[in-house]
């Protein structure tokens, strides 16, 4: 009927209250312009993000790199002179007020200059305090805490090197001078790296970076929670693993034989002195190696049995035909 408001299409209805009228609402938004395009590892469906996401689950699986806890003090004279003659990373320096100028203490002094060590004069009982009263003369240098490496961090630098792995690992080894005469040794026989139990074991002393002679700031050292365990680790990365005692199944020369091991990935296991390997450790090595001896003596400490076996070792590389320690 003509006149009836309520007949469909009968009243043409304005754009106002309708977004879809005209060339507003829709059609507008749809020309306006989306930015830049998102790069492939923001875009979540894209396999570039997928495999960004993959390589931050793993980060976050992988443990932090640890510390040796609260940094330590060096006291006396001598014992700062020696730390700064080793090049050892000293945070500062600390002179107690009214201490006797001597010539141990005015080379000291320039020591310190030389490297650039902060020098702050306190009294002498705060230094008495911050060294838990120890015989300090005056003088003592603070040290910052020791940071290890992961252990997967050894393997790693030997594939950056392309080499093939040549790792040192210490079992039952308490004494830091040793574990300071090992990673000597390791760095100048061509090791990627020096392994040690977190517990029961010497850590990175001021004994230790002494006796290193300054090796450890060149050569990475990790620690392991469970020595065993990583040890299974590297020979599921392909290292064999050979551990060092006298009563050994094969001989350090049979070791370096043309057709031996010591020119494929390796991972040399050495006990303390007195206690040796471990029985855990020593179910886990693939080979124990002896060092021939002459005479009556039965047994090295850790550092000169590392010295001898890597020694050996690098001699073996050597002379392996080229390409043969390549990675």
């Amino acid at each position: 009927m003509a006149g009836n408001s309520q007949r469909k299409g009968a009243i043409r209805k304005s754009g106002k209250g309708n977004p879809t009228a005209g060339s507003g609402g829709r059609v507008r938004r749809g020309l306006e312009g989306k930015g830049p395009t998102p790069r492939a590892k923001d875009r979540p469906y894209h396999k570039a993000h997928k495999a960004v996401q993959r390589a931050e689950k793993e980060q976050a699986r992988r443990p932090k790199r640890r510390t040796s806890g609260e940094a330590e003090w060096v006291a006396g004279r001598n014992s700062v002179i020696e730390v700064l003659q080793a090049r050892i990373p000293v945070t500062a320096m600390y002179v107690a007020e009214g201490a006797e100028r001597d010539g141990r203490l005015r080379e000291a002094f320039k020591l310190a200059a030389e490297q650039g060590v902060n020098l702050l004069e306190v009294t002498r009982g705060e230094l008495d305090r911050m060294t838990s009263g120890a015989v300090h003369q005056g003088l003592a240098a603070r040290l910052p805490a020791f940071e290890y490496a992961h252990a997967d961090d050894l393997l790693e630098r030997a594939a950056e090197a392309r080499e093939k792995p040549l790792i040192v690992a210490l079992d039952q080894v308490t004494d830091p001078r040793n574990l300071g005469a090992v990673i000597r040794s390791a760095a100048g026989f061509g090791a990627h790296g020096v392994l040690i139990p977190e517990r029961r074991a010497a850590g990175m002393t001021a004994s230790a970076w002494k006796t290193s002679a300054g090796a450890a700031a060149r050569l990475p050292v990790a620690q392991t929670v469970n020595l065993t365990r990583q040890l299974k680790a590297y020979q599921e990365a392909g290292c064999m693993v050979v551990g060092r005692a006298a009563d050994g199944d094969v001989s350090l020369p049979e070791l370096i034989a043309p057709d031996g091991l010591a020119t494929g990935p390796l991972v040399v296991v050495v006990g303390s002195e007195g206690k040796g390997l471990g029985r855990l450790v020593t179910e886990t090595c693939d080979q124990i190696v002896s060092i021939p001896m002459a005479g009556q003596l039965e047994s090295l400490n850790a550092g000169v049995a590392a010295s001898v076996t890597l020694y050996a070792i690098s001699q073996a590389r050597a002379a392996a035909p080229a390409g043969g320690a390549a990675g």
